[in-house]
Formats: structure tokens, C-alpha cells, sequence
């Protein structure tokens, strides 16, 4: 080890800034029935991801999650997952 704290062994990690992916392909309205675009926001515990997870912007996370409701009242998604 160096006494500078260079040769420590820790790698230096670089994490990418999430960006929405709703604004980056300029997606106003998230629609509940494209319901493999909502899978992708949607685990298999049945949760709707959170922004921080995700990287959505809070204006299309709040549509996102609309959708995701509508969705499951629908009987497009299900509420929980069966694998427990």
C-alpha cells in the first residue's frame, strides 16, 4: 500500500446516471393496455418499481403507476405473483 491511498486495491466505479426512458423516446401518454411495455416496470413480486430503481421522471412515474392499476382492475397484469 502507497501512503497516498492509491494502491488500496478499490476499484473506482463509475454509475451511469438513469435517465426516463419515457422522455428519451418522447412517450407522453404510458396506455395500460401495452402491457409488455408494464411488465418491464413491474417485478415478479407484483410491485411497481420505484423511480430510483427504475430512473423514470416523476411526471411518467405517476402515469406509470396509473396504468399499472388500471391494468391489474383489467385483469392485464395480476395483482401478485404465484412463485412464492
Amino acid at each position: 500500500m502507497e501512503a497516498n491511498g492509491k494502491g488500496s486495491g478499490r476499484r473506482f466505479f463509475y454509475r451511469r446516471k438513469k435517465v426516463c426512458r419515457f422522455c428519451e423516446e418522447k412517450i407522453v401518454t404510458v396506455d395500460y393496455k401495452d402491457v409488455d411495455l408494464l411488465k418491464q416496470f413491474v417485478p415478479e413480486r407484483g410491485r411497481v418499481m420505484p423511480r430510483r430503481i427504475s430512473g423514470t421522471c416523476s411526471f411518467h412515474q405517476r402515469r406509470l403507476r396509473r396504468a399499472v392499476k388500471r391494468a391489474r382492475v383489467l385483469a392485464l397484469l395480476p395483482f401478485v405473483s404465484d412463485e412464492f
